[in-house]
């Protein structure tokens, strides 16, 4: 067995980013807290500063270094392990961030899975006032791990492990493959409305009838019709919240999709969303299949409300306990269930172009989605049902393939935090 050391014993530099000054383009990327989570960098919220600052050479990020987010309700103790740099640029991190170097690679990547396993408790670590918080460095170094010393034996650990990871990533690049032709295949018919026609051809570019539509001041395919998006669904559900535990009459064990788990439970990242307890009478609160659940409080000054996600039967097979949502989400139904990938990828398009700001109102200093207003002041477009059914086949048909990787990804995340803390203590050796 491994005898517990202080976190400092392994660690030889820690130094914190820097205050940047951000252009439009440069050479220096500059990582923020939101780069950081799933012991990850995503690239996709970085910046770029300005390359002529005086940056000293210790400040710039290198391969092997762990990122903690020091700063920040939420997301404060999120760690991240640089796998890699990028080749053609310089990294940095802001302010925020608290950069940690190891002796070695592989002894960073095995500290890395132990902050990952810890994050929970890393959040806890923080000191100041609410407005001012800050992760406890000194904490965070004199926390104790039985992680071993041994060189070969960390990187036979590390090797096992993001060996793991690396299986999960292959599947995400696959998924998000499957989603832009799946938003591909909606933007052509939808939007451009180059769907088949009788003879396979893209019915607008082949000269298709387009007749104008006084409500979207546009022209659409004739014979398709336009609604008000509120004609689409039967609102019969609420969310719920229950109890942490068995209590009285709340026995009805459930796992509650919050907020934020939506980006989890569409792949975005990994998805541990709780276990909740309500009472039996509530059943009728939980998923179906062609259920949707939209995000109707929550948001912040760059993001709205109104992220969503769908349930299939894929979804569903995907967790051990039904499905509900919290209140801070609502659950809607699909009246033709066929027209479930319409009104998603429809929805998708309003969310990423800031649409549902302008439907957005505030109690207690959280934003709320006016949903209702929303759904019976905005039209949209229903096709023809021969294409509606064409197109929910070949949706179906990647869904599932992206719910089976999705799956297969939740069993990969728990056998690598199942076996996390048996590598570092000895209990499993790797030959």
């Amino acid at each position: 067995m491994n005898n517990w050391k202080r976190v400092s014993s392994f660690i030889k530099f820690s130094t914190k980013g820097i205050t940047p000054k951000y252009v439009e383009k440069s050479t220096i990327i500059v990582l923020n807290q939101k780069c950081i989570r799933d012991n990850k960098i995503d690239y996709s919220y970085s910046q770029f500063t300005d390359d002529t600052l005086n940056i000293t050479e210790s400040k710039f990020i290198r391969k092997g270094d762990i990122l903690v987010n020091s700063t920040g309700a939420g997301t404060a103790g999120r760690s991240a392990f640089v796998a890699d740099v990028p080749n053609d640029f310089r990294v940095i991190s802001d302010s925020h961030i608290l950069i940690l170097r190891c002796n070695s690679f592989y002894e960073a990547q095995c500290l890395s899975y132990v902050f990952f396993s810890y994050e929970e408790t890393l959040m806890s670590f923080m000191t100041g006032s609410s407005g001012q918080s800050e992760l406890d460095k000194v904490v965070l170094l004199d926390l104790k791990t039985n992680m071993t010393s041994n060189p070969e034996t960390q990187q036979k650990i590390a090797t096992v492990l993001s060996t793991l990871d690396y299986k999960i990533e292959i599947n995400n690049r696959i998924n998000t493959e499957l989603e832009t032709i799946a938003k591909t295949i909606y933007d052509y018919w939808f939007v451009q409305f180059d769907f088949p026609n009788e003879h396979g051809e893209p019915y607008k570019t082949s000269g298709g009838k387009m007749v104008w539509n006084e409500e979207l001041k546009r022209e659409i395919p004739k014979g398709w019709v336009v609604e008000k998006m509120e004609k689409w669904i039967d609102i019969d559900k609420s969310g719920d919240w229950g109890k942490e535990e068995p209590e009285g009459n709340f026995t009805k064990k459930v796992t509650c999709i919050r907020g934020a788990d939506i980006n989890g439970l569409n792949g975005l990242c990994e998805l541990n969303p709780p276990i909740r307890y309500i009472l039996d009478k509530n059943s009728f609160k939980i998923l179906k299949s062609h259920d949707l659940i939209i995000e109707i409080s929550g948001g912040s000054p760059t993001q709205s409300t109104g992220r969503l996600a769908f349930i299939t039967d894929a979804t569903i097979k995907r967790f051990d306990n039904p499905l509900i949502c919290s209140n801070f989400c609502k659950p809607i139904s699909i009246k033709n269930k066929k027209l479930l990938y319409n009104f998603a990828y429809y929805w998708n398009s309003l969310y990423d172009n800031g649409v549902f700001f302008g439907y957005e109102g505030k109690t207690s200093g959280i934003k709320n989605l006016l949903l209702d207003s929303f759904l019976s002041s905005y039209y949209t477009v229903i096709p023809e049902e021969k294409i509606v059914n064409q197109f929910y086949d070949i949706m179906e048909t990647i869904q599932e393939k992206k719910q089976i990787a999705l799956a297969e990804n939740q069993q990969l995340a728990s056998l690598r935090d199942w076996l996390l803390p048996m590598l570092m203590n000895g209990q499993v050796k790797v030959e």
